[in-house]
């Protein structure tokens, strides 16, 4: 953690207290630690108290404009390596789930493009309440890390969930936390995905395409990039943000995905998540089909099949071929098929029968190989893409 950069941000609660230990243990470990208090914060703990322990000035109004001349709200959101809300009271929790900006910390929340860790401190019932599981969960999806609540005694007397872990563990999570973005098992590989639906259009205004919302693939795409491969995402039409990568290739149909990943090669890995419409329209209309009361017939034929392509290609092969199968029945019969039939690597199968995957923050799969199998619980889209990166990195590196 030498010469690291960390915000905290001090919510109001009883737990305040031990944010001035955690100053002291982030300085202990050379840390460089700026404070901003909230108005419920310092309530609990003083600005003369954090500053004289972190050395730094702390911050507490939005619109004093003094410190939005020295120090504005954007610049406090990107100067820190990572931001930290310990203690994290229910309220803070909330507005961050639901994007409120009405101070300095939340609009600083709002404003980063830093990672963002919280430590939440609240009563037991707080914490357990419908709410807040509700919003840790949307913060979850959106990245962010929880460390902790601990089980223990409350300043109200009761005793259960909602303690704010100590400061010795808060760090020790920061520190492992750093090590995990220090850690670049792919630097000098290069990784081709793809991800989203594809469009196959019937006339100028009418198509046919498949479910996706992309959310998978640009999952994975990320976290390649994380362990740092250059990586190229080749997308669908899809409502996502473009996601931090080295490159991405928009496309439509699934002739220009094709074309799009073949001339994105050589690559060392090939992640084939995208939707890919599996036939296309042979006699498609160049002016828009206007209803007269007659029956309309489409001749279909069936698209290239990118997965099979990439994965049989004589020349610039990737060293790694994954493929995606959404299956309604026989999951496993069928993503076992689909390995041997096009030659890819690995293949991970979703079952989507019950639309439970197709525009989810959840995926549940079963990843299968050419020498062994296994079915993976219930996890998070992102989490889906740090397994399945961290069995890339592992087999790559062996």
């Amino acid at each position: 953690m030498q010469n690291k950069k960390v915000l905290l941000i001090i919510t109001g609660g009883i737990a305040a207290y031990k944010s001035l230990d955690t100053i002291r243990e982030l300085k202990k470990n050379n840390v460089d630690v700026t404070c901003i208090l909230t108005k419920s914060g310092s309530e609990f703990v003083t600005p003369l108290s954090i500053e004289s322990l972190s050395g730094n000035k702390v911050y507490t109004d939005l619109f004093n404009l003094t410190d939005e001349h020295e120090m504005g709200h954007i610049q406090l959101s990107r100067l820190s390596d990572i931001i930290l809300v310990a203690p994290a009271t229910a309220n803070m929790i909330s507005k961050m789930a639901y994007g409120v900006a009405d101070d300095l910390a939340s609009t600083v929340l709002m404003a980063t493009n830093k990672p963002i860790l919280v430590a939440p401190a609240m009563n037991v019932r707080m914490w357990l309440n419908n709410s807040t599981q509700r919003n840790v969960e949307t913060l979850k999806n959106d990245g962010i890390e929880f460390i902790g609540p601990d089980n223990g005694e409350m300043a109200c007397g009761e005793y259960g969930e909602g303690r704010m872990v100590e400061p010795n563990e808060v760090v020790k999570f920061i520190k492992k936390y750093f090590d995990a973005l220090d850690y670049k098992p792919l630097v000098n590989r290069t990784a081709l995905v793809t991800a989203g639906p594809t469009k196959e259009m019937i006339d100028p205004v009418r198509f046919i395409s498949n479910e996706s919302s992309g959310k998978q693939g640009y999952a994975i795409a990320e976290r390649l990039q994380s362990l740092g491969a250059k990586t190229t995402l080749v997308s669908g039409p899809t409502s996502l943000t473009r996601p931090a990568v080295e490159r991405v290739i928009n496309v439509d149909s699934a002739d220009q995905m094709l074309e799009a990943c073949e001339s994105s090669l050589p690559a060392d890995i090939a992640v084939c998540a995208a939707a890919v419409a599996d036939y296309k329209i042979a006699n498609k209309e160049i002016a828009k089909i206007k209803k007269d009361g007659s029956r309309q017939n489409m001749i279909l034929e069936e698209n290239p099949d990118i997965l099979e392509r990439l994965s049989k290609r004589n020349h610039l092969r990737p060293k790694l071929v994954v493929g995606f199968a959404a299956e309604t029945s026989n999951l496993e019969r069928n993503s076992d098929e689909k390995l041997n039939k096009k030659g890819c690597d690995w293949v991970l199968g979703n079952n989507v029968s019950e639309n439970s995957i197709f525009n989810q923050d959840t995926n549940k799969i079963y990843f299968k190989s050419k020498l062994y199998s296994e079915n993976w619980e219930l996890m998070t889209k992102k989490e889906v893409a740090k397994k399945l990166c961290q069995k890339i990195s592992l087999h790559l590196n062996n």
